[in-house]
């Protein structure tokens, strides 16, 4: 995959990123006050956490005056690092105060980051952070071009916003007949890996914002690859993108069923 990054405006600007097939997935970058906002949040909780801890630990610290205040600090950065490292990795690069101001943390390649790489970026925040409320990370994102402290950097990785993607009536109001009424069909739909099902959603929402040509080309590859996973031949009366649509409908619950958490998204 190829990225570029063009900014609109001094606080955000736009990632681009070019799969094999030439097909571009675009995400608005996290502007500095968004993220300073998300910062705070997590701060305060942070905070929190940290006095909850001391206070549990308060009559050892009695015990030792004099270790108390070193102990404080050790365990302040230990709960810093800690909760952010745990959530940006099992949350789809979100902490709280990600998930509040819409943010996430993706690789610049568009993919949700694993541990190495919030272990990277958070690890260098002592330094982002110089001389006071990330003055030096600050400054560096605005000139990076690409909204990158120096964790981001170092970590190969982005802070974007979240866009909110409305379920189409077409995907959320399968019909009873058909493919989706076949219950071989549906059964091997759900046998799909996670990222399989991801990439199908994720074309399926944002089919509207590619160009024609691009368009052709994703549907094309994934309707190949669609039957390969199912073992199942596309009937020829449907088209590439018609045959993906039925199986992300298939994906999504029907009317009478509980709807399941969705799972999470690991290709641009």
């Amino acid at each position: 995959m190829s990225v570029t990054t063009a900014t609109d405006t001094l606080l955000d600007g736009t990632h681009t990123v070019l799969t094999p097939e030439y097909v571009e997935f675009r995400f608005t970058l996290a502007g500095l006050y968004s993220r300073f906002l998300a910062w705070l949040l997590d701060a305060v909780i942070v905070t929190l956490l940290t006095g909850t801890i001391l206070t549990t630990l308060s009559l050892v610290m009695f015990a030792f005056p004099g270790f108390a205040s070193a102990l404080s600090i050790v365990i302040y950065f230990l709960v810093d690092w800690g909760y952010a490292m745990t959530l940006e990795t099992v949350w789809s690069g979100r902490t709280v105060g990600k998930r509040v101001m819409s943010l996430r943390v993706i690789q610049e390649s568009g993919v949700r980051i694993g541990f190495y790489h919030a272990a990277l970026r958070n690890l260098a925040r002592p330094v982002d952070r110089l001389p006071l409320f990330y003055l030096v990370g600050g400054l560096t994102a605005l000139v990076s071009g690409s909204q990158q402290r120096l964790g981001d950097m170092l970590a190969g990785t982005l802070v974007v916003r979240e866009r909110r993607l409305k379920v189409p009536s077409a995907l959320g109001t399968p019909g009873e007949e058909g493919l989706l009424a076949d219950p071989l069909f549906v059964s091997r739909v759900k046998r799909l890996s996670s990222e399989e099902r991801e990439v199908v959603l994720t074309a399926a929402l944002r089919r509207e914002e590619l160009r024609m040509e691009a368009r052709l080309r994703l549907f094309a590859a994934l309707g190949a690859r669609l039957q390969d996973a199912l073992a199942m031949e596309k009937p020829a009366h449907l088209s590439d993108e018609k045959w993906a649509l039925l199986v992300a409908a298939a994906l999504l619950p029907r009317k009478g069923q509980s709807r399941s958490t969705p799972p999470r998204r690991q290709t641009a």
